[in-house]
Formats: structure tokens, C-alpha cells, sequence
């Protein structure tokens, strides 16, 4: 386990997490969020579906992001559930864990059925500018981070999902980004570029961002 995280915490299969999630749709956690002034974007494989205008597959959880220090006022308009920190394979109460950088994934658990229903990433930031945890020196005004979707619906912009999609290339990132990189304006395909040549040298997808052979 590495050094930047805390002592403890109990092991969780991605067995457990597929029996335990039962994640909410983003249209839910729009109408839960409602009330709340934080920035705030949905993130991950259900931005890109919000960006497309259509679900293009399914889905296992549910994830948003938030400035770090705004969790707190999205927790408050969800008092009815308590939250996970994760991280590493590992889970620990949000209440031991909140105040460690190196995790941000905060699960809802349903306190009855133990369920989870979302996790929020709780994100660097400096005032309202998001910093990249990836690297620090991509930043964007949250103004410019997150994008209202034909339903109203707060989304992460594309090319900062897929930066983060990047790094592992798992299938479905794969065709994820295949399945968008058609809908991406020149603007976005160069900043994307941009930020995975810095983050990922030598990418993959690199050769369709910029069209080489």
C-alpha cells in the first residue's frame, strides 16, 4: 500500500463492488443536487454518454466530480446516507479518511442496504479553478470544465474524461474514446493532444488525435 495513504482500511473485491453497486441515473442525482451551488459535473463513461446526447452502453456506477472543498455541501444534500473513502482495493470510513489528498473516490452507501449509488471525486482545486491530479499543471475555470448537457444535466467536457481515460485503456475506454472522437471539434482534439502527450507520452491514441500514421 502506498506510503500516502492511511493505515487500515478493509480490503474490497471488484466481486464485492459489482454485488453492492446499484448506481443512480444522472437525471437522479440532478434532481437530488438540485438545491446545491458547488460546481459540479457528472464524470467518466456517463459524461461521454451526456456529451453524445444518447447511452451508448451500460453502465456500472454513477460518478461525479466536485471541488474537494464543496464536498461537504454535497454531502449535506444527501444526509439520509453515510460515505466510503476508496481507494487502492481498500475501504475506510469517510469520517477517519476526508483530510488525506491521495484519495477522492467517496462512495454513497445506502445505510440500510448497503448499497452504493455514487461516488464522488472529490477534486484539487484552487478558488474556482480545478487543478488536473494527474498533473498539476493542467487547470481549467470550472466554468469551462463542465458542460449542460440537452437535459440539463452537468457533465465533465469530454476531452478531461477521456484524459483520464487514458491512463489505463481498458477496453471500454477504448471504445469510448473511438465513439467520440468523431463528435470532437478540431479545438478539443488539439487540447486533448496536448494533455496526453504531457500525461501519456507515446499514447495510443495520439496518431488518431492529431491524424498521423
Amino acid at each position: 500500500m502506498s506510503d500516502d495513504l492511511p493505515a487500515g482500511g478493509r480490503p474490497i473485491s471488484a466481486e464485492e463492488c459489482e454485488r453492492r453497486w446499484a448506481p443512480w441515473s444522472p437525471e437522479e442525482i440532478a434532481t437530488r443536487l438540485a438545491g446545491v451551488s458547488a460546481p459540479w459535473g457528472v464524470a467518466a463513461g456517463w459524461a461521454l454518454d451526456l456529451f453524445v446526447g444518447a447511452t451508448t452502453r451500460a453502465h456500472g456506477d454513477l460518478e461525479i466530480s466536485v471541488p474537494r472543498s464543496a464536498f461537504v455541501e454535497i454531502a449535506a444534500a444527501l444526509p439520509e446516507y453515510e460515505w466510503d473513502v476508496v481507494g487502492d482495493g481498500r475501504v475506510w470510513p469517510y469520517a477517519e479518511t476526508a483530510d488525506y489528498p491521495a484519495l477522492h473516490q467517496t462512495w454513497l452507501r445506502d445505510r440500510s442496504s448497503g448499497r452504493y449509488h455514487l461516488d464522488v471525486f472529490r477534486e484539487p482545486h484552487e478558488g474556482d479553478r480545478w487543478i488536473c491530479r494527474r498533473d498539476e499543471s493542467i487547470t481549467l475555470p470550472y466554468a469551462d470544465l463542465i458542460d449542460i448537457g440537452s437535459a440539463g444535466i452537468p457533465y465533465v467536457i469530454p476531452e478531461v474524461t477521456l484524459l483520464f481515460k487514458a491512463k489505463a485503456r481498458r477496453p471500454k475506454d477504448d471504445a469510448d474514446f473511438a465513439r467520440v472522437l468523431p463528435l470532437l471539434a478540431e479545438e478539443r482534439k488539439a487540447r486533448l493532444a496536448e494533455w496526453v502527450s504531457r500525461v501519456h507520452p507515446g499514447h495510443a491514441w495520439l496518431a488518431a488525435l492529431t491524424g498521423s500514421s
